[in-house]
């Protein structure tokens, strides 16, 4: 579970007060021992939003799943590749279907040490639509590129 909060709207610039959490079920699976890995994560992303001075309110969720596989080019240090497939809804409740994508790229995993570690992905929207049009990719509710940098630390 990561929860997030902002006050001013990523796309806009606008004033607002915006809340959400993603909520992750992530499996992994050593598919051939010390070689390769397998991961499955499946998420859920509630989101409210309101905007400051106008009393304007709006829910929306994501959900998706995301299959990811590496193996290991050398000790302490994989490389792989990432599909993601997420669709978004209006309301937190998937009331209405608002659009979907798939998101494809490289992903990374480097053993920094004994208790530390270092991950990397990025994809890129190969194929989605919005609600009601037939265009090849959704960028009214998804990003072109999504990159994610994570440092870990086991204690």
């Amino acid at each position: 579970m990561e929860s997030r909060a902002s006050r001013i709207d990523e796309t806009t610039a606008a004033v607002v007060r915006s809340y959400g959490t993603e909520f992750t079920l992530a499996f992994d699976r050593e598919v051939i021992p010390n070689v390769a890995v397998a991961a499955l994560n499946l998420l859920y992303q509630p989101e409210w939003t309101r905007l400051v001075g106008v009393g304007a309110a709006e829910q929306q969720s994501t959900v998706g799943a995301a299959l990811g596989v590496m193996v290991q080019a050398r000790p302490g240090l994989f490389l792989g590749g990432e599909a993601r497939y997420m669709r978004q809804y209006e309301g937190i409740g998937l009331q209405e279907f608002a659009g979907q994508a798939l998101f494809v790229g490289p992903t990374a995993y480097f053993q920094l040490s004994a208790r530390s570690r270092l991950t990397a992905a990025w994809s890129i929207q190969a194929w989605g639509r919005p609600a009601g049009s037939n265009a090849t990719l959704d960028l009214v509710n998804f990003e072109r590129h999504h990159a994610r940098l994570t440092f870990g630390v086991n204690f």
